[in-house]
């Protein structure tokens, strides 16, 4: 179970031991994406706890630009990410040796880019002489950058027509060959989203759903693409939708507070008395009461909805952070925009226990899509909260409203890519010249 810590700077007293198995990730994590979620599910598999620093949003400010989430949204993001044991607030931008030994992390994970400081450092060059530096791949075509370029530029060429036709290599864009290569390599990347919180066994379910065209959504069915572990016994089945789109801190919070609201009931009904958590532990290992389902709605869907080039993220962009949230445990891609009663019955666990609702501002329902889920007698609403008015159209919003600044940071950070290009690839050239120089002897 991932947290926050509000020890934000290493005290001058001994450093304890460092673990080999408890590594070290950070990054400014703004509106929190699956390019994140790649780098730390990968840095999970290395090791068996995982602390992720978080930066500042002065130090950010300072190095590379504004941030779009501030510093409350960014932790309560990665502390709802299943592979995360704990979230360091106000972590150094250039990563201090003293400050990851003060929290036992022998190993400092990133991808194979470079993260340069202000004046054109690596960020990293200080644990890199340490030799205390572990390099895992960087998620193709995705980055803070890229989300806020398509905010700003208004670009549509990110849409998925059909997710499923995408997996099977039949759409997109190349060659048949390359599009089978591409539709191969999105699933792999789905089950490596799936996996449970040590990032090396199967943990969420995946299912794809493939409706008739009707407007109704009946008579559509359900494909599994990813076996996980099911619902266990005695858990309630809970069913929750929507866009997802920027996954960000209202979406979280509304997760959390579902899974919350479930505790709560499940806590009157004696779930965790002590009889019925030996009962559990007897059979295995403790687990909560609520199986969490999300359904997640196609980008011509939401489009159709909101318009402009919503959604900022396509659907398999979408559901793997939905996928690598904890509060989730399983997902179904394409998901009605109306849950009727036909589609409710027809999913793989079973007539969900309750539906969740949310506050709604970013897609306002001219039509009550929960109806039969209200009729059903199964609907649950979560009031507003703290972040409830945080969606991808206040996102936008705040890049918007400092355009020039935002825009100032794309060209500033064009500029600094040949910077960090030149630095990785003398770092690409070293590594074969000590490999030529290690064959020869």
């Amino acid at each position: 179970m991932s947290s926050s810590t509000d020890d934000t700077r290493p005290p001058g007293e001994a450093a304890p031991k460092l673990l080999d198995g408890r590594l070290w990730v950070d990054g400014c994590f703004d509106f929190f994406h699956h390019g994140h979620a790649g780098a730390v599910v990968q840095a999970r598999q290395l090791g068996d706890e995982l602390y992720v620093g978080v930066h500042s949003d002065e130090a950010i400010l300072e190095n590379k630009g504004p941030t779009v989430m501030t510093l409350r949204e960014r932790l309560l993001a990665t502390d709802a990410c299943r592979w995360v044991t704990k979230s360091i607030p106000n972590a150094p931008y250039v990563t201090q040796l003293d400050w990851i030994s003060h929290f036992g992390c022998k190993y400092v994970v990133h991808g194979d880019d470079i993260t340069s400081d202000s004046g054109g450092e690596d960020c990293y060059r200080f644990v890199k002489a340490a030799d205390r530096f572990k390099v895992v791949k960087r998620t193709p075509s995705i980055s803070t950058t890229d989300l806020v370029g398509r905010m700003l530029l208004c670009t549509r060429g990110h849409f998925i027509k059909s997710l499923e036709m995408t997996l099977a290599g039949e759409e997109g864009h190349g060659t048949e060959a390359e599009r089978k290569t591409t539709g191969a390599a999105m699933l792999e990347r789905m089950k490596l989203y799936a996996t449970d919180e040590t990032a090396k066994k199967p943990g969420v379910d995946v299912w794809l759903w493939s409706a008739n065209g009707t407007a109704t959504n009946d008579g559509g069915s359900c494909r599994e693409l990813i076996r996980g572990t099911g619902p266990k016994p005695g858990q309630r089945v809970v069913y929750v939708d929507g866009g997802f789109d920027l996954f960000s801190s209202g979406h979280i919070e509304f997760l959390r507070l579902v899974r919350e609201a479930e505790e709560a009931a499940a806590r009157e009904d004696g779930w965790y008395s002590q009889q019925a958590i030996d009962e559990r532990k007897g059979k295995g290992a403790d687990y909560g009461p609520a199986f969490v389902v999300a359904g997640v709605h196609d980008d011509l869907v939401i489009n159709r909805e909101k318009g402009v080039n919503y959604p900022i993220m396509n659907i398999f962009e979408r559901g793997l952070c939905v996928l690598q949230c904890k509060y989730i445990n399983a997902v179904v891609f394409g998901a009605p925009f109306t849950p009727t009663k036909s589609y409710l019955t027809s999913l793989p666990w079973g007539t969900p226990d309750a539906v969740y609702h949310g506050p709604t501002s970013f897609m306002p329902l001219t039509n009550d899509v929960y109806v039969a889920p209200k009729e059903m007698g199964i609907y649950k609403s979560i009031g507003n909260h703290e972040f409830g008015d945080v969606n991808a159209g206040t996102i936008v919003q705040r890049i918007m409203k400092s355009r020039d600044l935002y825009e100032a940071r794309q060209k500033a950070k064009g500029m600094k890519a040949d910077v960090e290009a030149a630095h990785r690839e003398r770092e690409i050239l070293e590594e074969q010249q000590r490999n030529k120089e290690k064959a020869q002897r």
